[in-house]
């Protein structure tokens, strides 16, 4: 094992340089441009604007200036990130933004990178900046719904995401379950693997559910030992987090040639396929830990055992280099030589297996610049003549909007999974605290307040499932299922009503812009506590008739989501607002629809809406502009 990742990690260098191999070109152009890039950016957008700050013994330092209103007087406070204090914000195409840097809470200092710089009135002068995205600005005219979208090519914003938990979906080859010796039944390999996944593809079941794009665990090999985790039970590597051969499939889960087989069966479905990838850290047992010590962090810093939590902080600089356990190496992204190593990496799981874009995990917690390098080598080595690979980040924040925007960007992610936005439906619809004029408020600002293409969510694998936040006595937004985690899980609802509000939170990410995800299990409202009850194997008969009819109700808003481009290429507008009912417009040109949620347990009346239409989720008739809603019910109502 040593001596294969001594001979196959210096290679790595060579893919970037030469091009993919034998085997590997579905997805490269040998160093080509990338042929899908956006042609214009539309006039009205944002882009990334980077500044970076030599790193000396300053104790801060603040990015202040003109690019947003008090930034001179309270600005953007710069981190250490690959060597430099570095931010990133966003700001409209083609501004000139006026900058200085504030240091140690006292001085004001130039760019020195920048020589452009103005008089600032008063004296003395400011650096300067103009805002130049990575492609031109559209004319008068050109961009709008739809911009930078090539011919023929695949359109992310039409994408339904699901994500497969692979170890935990369907058991197709029982021979490679081999589960840890050890480590009881919740947090052990239970079996599900690629070959599952791909009789479930060749049966037409996402298609079925309107789902055109897959969210695959890390494909990558784990080790087959016990790591404790941070509740002191013996956890395996089932989730794939914990990557010891980073050129290897997991065992469990299959071979290199299954996974392609996979992504091909897919792709003749005209389905996308993501796969998770974990750049954060490896664990221990890689044996690039003991080749190249130099790439990772040491455990000790300044005599604190720095993991995360327990010795260092989980945020801000501490947070990009603490180990998430003591068994888990963190990557140190300052070094250029980890950094490329690390993107190597990432780039040749894109060639040799044809993979459509990436979920990257933990982006808060390694160095921006990764990022960048990475958007620099699949623009320049990846054929995106058939849609943009996308890369969604992962940064659980449930409310610091602004710490998820700036990795977004035309150099950076094309988006992030939107916490802060899950966290509103299912706090104002599926738990009905608050009113739905909360909603409204939050979304007035939210629509536009990131420049990429967000994932919008109610569920994932790490919260408890989101049908305990729809019981009639739900469970908080954010909980962490406590002791029920492993005894005494929830067991499945037996009553209609969480069903139907769980349908409310997805009708409404599936009729507003963004990525939808469906959490695999939450199309039938698969019970739950927290990890790793949350990630119970999927339930595949013996549904009750609430699922079922939960299930048929993803299928409706996929097919109607296909139908109707206004839903996902539209733009929001509301038309009505009550205590317990919400009601939107979605426009494209001469396109609309209405949209119309009850959060309530009793019908409630509604105004503004078409005078004469039918809902499209069950084919009744609607007459406007006044009607009753029933209670814990959705609308979808034509305009044309």
């Amino acid at each position: 094992m040593l001596l294969r990742s001594s001979i196959l990690w210096p290679m790595l260098g060579l893919v970037s340089a030469l091009g993919c191999g034998a085997g590997s070109s579905d997805n490269s152009t040998g160093g080509g441009g990338a042929g899908g890039a956006p042609p214009c950016t539309p006039i009205g957008s944002t882009c990334a604007l980077s500044f970076s700050f030599p790193l000396s013994n300053e104790s801060s330092v603040e990015l202040r200036g003109d690019f947003a209103a008090g930034a001179w007087e309270q600005g953007v406070p710069m981190e250490i990130d690959a060597g430099s204090w570095r931010v990133t914000i966003q700001a409209p195409a083609g501004e000139v933004v006026r900058y200085k840097f504030f240091v140690n809470g006292k001085d004001w200092v130039l760019d020195p990178a920048n020589p452009n710089v103005e008089d600032d009135g008063l004296g003395s002068q400011n650096s300067v900046k103009t805002v130049e995205c990575a492609n031109p600005i559209c004319e008068e005219g050109e961009g709008g719904q739809g911009a930078g979208v090539a011919p023929g090519a695949f359109d992310w914003r039409s994408a339904v995401l699901y994500f497969v938990f692979v170890d935990r979906f369907k058991n197709g080859d029982v021979t490679n379950d081999n589960p840890v010796a050890g480590v009881d039944a919740p947090a052990n390999y239970q079996g599900g693997d690629y070959a599952g996944l791909l009789e479930t593809i060749e049966s037409g079941y996402f298609e079925e559910l309107g789902v055109n794009a897959l969210w695959l665990t890390v494909p990558m090999d784990n080790p087959n030992i016990i790591g404790p985790g941070a509740d002191g039970r013996a956890y395996s590597a089932y989730h794939g987090y914990w990557p010891s051969d980073l050129l290897k499939v997991e065992e469990h889960f299959g071979d290199m040639a299954l996974l392609k087989q996979v992504i091909a069966a897919a792709h003749d479905r005209g389905i996308k396929v993501l796969f998770d990838y974990a750049m954060n850290h490896v664990h221990e047992s890689n044996p690039l830990f003991t080749e190249q010590p130099g790439y990772f962090w040491s455990l000790d810093f300044e005599g604190r055992y720095c993991v995360c939590g327990d010795g260092c902080s989980w945020d801000g600089y501490e947070g990009r280099r603490c180990w998430f356990r003591d068994y888990l190496p963190d990557w140190n992204f300052q070094s250029a030589e980890a950094r490329a190593a690390s993107i190597d990496n990432a780039m040749w799981w894109i060639k040799e297996t044809g993979v459509d874009g990436y979920r990257l995990d933990a982006i808060k917690h390694i160095e921006t610049v990764w990022v960048e390098d990475l958007r620099k080598r699949v623009n320049a080595e990846v054929d995106q003549t058939q849609g943009r690979f996308y890369m969604v980040g992962e940064t659980f924040e449930t409310g610091n909007r602004d710490v998820i925007r700036q990795y977004v960007g035309e150099d950076l992610l094309d988006g992030q999974f939107d916490f802060p936005l899950r966290g509103a439906v299912v706090e104002n619809i599926l738990r009905r605290q608050g009113t739905m004029f909360d909603l409204d408020n939050f979304l007035a600002t939210n629509d536009t307040y990131y420049p990429g293409l967000m994932s919008t969510f109610i569920g994932n694998h790490d919260i408890p499932r989101v049908i305990q936040t729809a019981l009639d006595s739900p469970w908080g937004t954010w909980d962490n299922g406590g002791d029920s985690n492993w005894n005494n899980p929830p067991g499945q609802p037996p009553n209609r009503s969480p069903y139907e509000r769980l349908s409310l939170g997805f009708t409404f990410i599936f009729t507003t812009p963004g990525v939808p995800l469906v959490y695999y299990g939450d199309e039938i409202g698969l019970a739950g506590s927290g990890d790793p009850d949350n990630r119970r194997f999927m339930q595949w008969e013996g549904t009750n008739t609430h699922q079922q009819w939960l299930n048929e109700q993803i299928k409706k808003l996929g097919a109607i989501r296909k139908e109707r481009t206004e839903l996902w290429a539209g733009k929001r507008s509301t038309v009505f607002v009550g205590n317990d009912v919400y009601a939107y417009r979605m426009t494209q040109g001469a396109k609309s629809t209405v949209i119309v949620l009850n959060r309530g347990d009793l019908p409630a009346e509604v105004d503004n809406l078409p005078a004469d239409s039918s809902d499209a989720l069950t084919g009744a008739p609607v007459a406007g502009p006044k009607a009753t809603i029933p209670a814990r019910t959705a609308w979808i109502l034509s305009e044309n």
